[in-house]
């Protein structure tokens, strides 16, 4: 059998790599508007006046940052047996992996947000007798989130990467895609050139948009 090239492999395999595409797609994104919201929480108890609360936090984030996602996806897809007895497909628990340990990073880009407002406004809510959730919601949070945002569109390029991991528990994604053509054509290699291509212009289109939109937000203060 000849060797196919890179774009006679792209044009045969096409509907592997449409596939990994929109599954790692999806699960970028999906996992983006989850962590977000689990963030989200996560940071207003790492902000709290509790200590308990604190420390909960801090023990969350710490060891969903300081754990690899390959393994974390491995947890989550074998231990939802070993612990509760349910057997979740390769789909949703990359899924749920993903999203925790975003919501562990998103944690602390929105607590960095939030204490990155001057203090000098939430003391002067508080000298006009405005309540400090009403302080939070009207004058901290819109400021933070603009503040955020940008990172937040960060976060979503390196999921994008970071999902690749994903394929070693059979889940369709790119990587998987690749494993598939790779196996089917005999070719190690140019299977692993097409997905790095692929991966290329997703992640440095989106860095791009980041940085007009960083620019933009620059121009309108």
């Amino acid at each position: 059998m000849n060797d196919l090239n890179v774009i006679e492999l792209l044009i045969k395999y096409k509907y592997y790599y449409l596939t990994g595409i929109k599954i790692t797609l999806l699960i970028s994104f999906l996992s983006l508007i989850i962590g977000s919201t689990v963030g989200a929480l996560i940071s207003l108890l790492k902000l709290s006046k509790y200590r308990i609360l604190r420390f909960i936090s801090t023990v969350y984030i710490e060891t969903l940052r300081g754990t690899p996602m390959m393994v974390q996806i491995a947890l989550v897809y074998f231990g939802s047996y070993v612990m509760l007895g349910v057997n979740i497909d390769g789909f949703l628990a990359a899924l749920i992996a993903v999203s925790l340990n975003s919501s562990a990073y998103v944690a602390e880009i929105i607590r960095s947000g939030i204490q990155s407002i001057d203090k000098g406004q939430a003391e002067a809510s508080r000298s006009l007798g405005i309540s400090h959730k009403q302080t939070m919601k009207h004058i901290i949070l819109p400021q933070a989130i603009k503040n955020i945002l940008p990172a937040l569109g960060n976060e979503f390029v390196t999921l994008i990467k970071e999902t690749s991991v994903a394929s070693t528990i059979g889940v369709a994604d790119l990587m998987y895609a690749s494993k598939i053509v790779q196996s089917n054509s005999f070719q190690p290699f140019n299977p692993l050139i097409i997905v790095a291509v692929i991966y290329f212009i997703f992640t440095f289109t989106l860095s791009q948009l980041i940085g007009l939109f960083e620019r933009r937000l620059s121009h309108n203060d």
